[in-house]
């Protein structure tokens, strides 16, 4: 199976990114417009014999629909998705094998388009931010895994399928912190938190004991941890994950204790689309393959369960 030609290859500035890679607010840094290859089975990673794609769903003939996006997307052969490549542990791209883009969205992209073709065949659009509907509006893209996070006002241009996960606020300890397992054990701490965002005022609900110090920068706040100047450091699990990828002297532990549901972004109205693909998020979920993509990204660095996936349609905007 032969992936998708590279129109342009896009830079990356090292094998290890920043945590400012990976955006809070679920928006991904963008990398440009250029459509790259995704990940196929003769890549040389063998990640399509892994745990994740293992007995992955095929979708029915009869699914297909005559006229439908379904149909489109099958007769191409390609599922063509808007996907960063530069988010650590949802879809980072390999500097030394471009080909190779991993990471928990990555892997669910794959498993649609498998559903889809029957094999892994995906070419990736990274989006800014400000590009996705754009590129959802105008065809560039079938859709979009991006930590997209469903809102009303963003369902007024696009629709959601799922949410298929959520993020949040979530905590972080030094690597050999085994006391603290999550938001219930920071009464009475130091907690470390980012100036002006969420954690200012969500920590002090959860945990009115706990005492907070801001840092006005992730990389400040992560030193401090590390310092030892805080007991926990409470941020965006995504972006804690991806510190913690890149840290071994941190770790995640427990699940987000706020809600930040991410949704895949479809062409506006495309009931048929969305019927689809809620269908196929409930046959990964069930089928094991969802878990599997998790532990295989985010739960590498989580100390945690697998968690339980949202329930479909269970935010205003999906």
């Amino acid at each position: 199976m032969s992936v998708t030609s590279m129109r342009r290859k896009l830079p990356l500035a090292g094998a290890v990114l920043t945590a400012f890679a990976l955006t809070l607010t679920a928006c991904s840094s963008g990398s440009g417009s250029a459509a790259v290859p995704g990940e196929s089975s003769d890549s040389g990673s063998g990640s399509e014999t892994s745990a994740v794609f293992e007995n992955a769903p095929v979708a029915d003939d009869e699914l297909i629909l005559p006229g439908s996006t379904m149909e489109a997307i099958k007769e191409r052969g390609t599922l063509v998705v808007a996907e960063a490549l530069d988010a650590p542990l949802l879809s980072q791209q390999d500097p030394t094998n471009p080909d190779s883009v991993t990471g928990f969205d990555a892997d669910l992209a794959k498993l649609l388009a498998i559903y889809i073709l029957g094999e892994p065949n995906v070419e990736i659009v990274p989006p800014a931010s400000e590009t996705r509907e754009a590129l959802l509006a105008n065809g560039t893209v079938d859709v979009v895994f991006n930590t997209y996070t469903i809102t009303e006002e963003r369902a007024e241009q696009v629709s959601f399928a799922g949410p298929y996960f959520s993020s949040g606020l979530a905590v972080a300890v030094k690597s050999d912190n085994d006391d603290i397992k999550g938001i219930d054990d920071l009464g009475g701490k130091t907690v470390i938190v980012g100036a002006n965002t969420p954690a200012v005022t969500a920590v002090p609900e959860e945990q009115p004991t706990a005492t907070l110090v801001d840092f006005a920068t992730d990389p400040q706040a992560v030193q401090a941890l590390i310092q030892g100047r805080g007991d926990a450091y409470v941020q965006d699990y995504t972006l804690l994950a991806s510190n913690a990828a890149a840290n071994d002297q941190l770790k995640v532990v427990g699940q987000p204790f706020t809600s930040e549901p991410y949704g895949i972004g479809l062409k506006h109205d495309d009931a048929e689309f969305k019927e689809f693909i809620n269908t196929w998020l409930l046959k990964i979920q069930e089928g094991g393959q969802w878990g599997e993509a998790w532990k295989a990204s985010l739960g590498t660095v989580v100390e945690s369960d697998i968690p339980t996936p949202p329930a479909i349609g269970s935010v205003p905007g999906s």
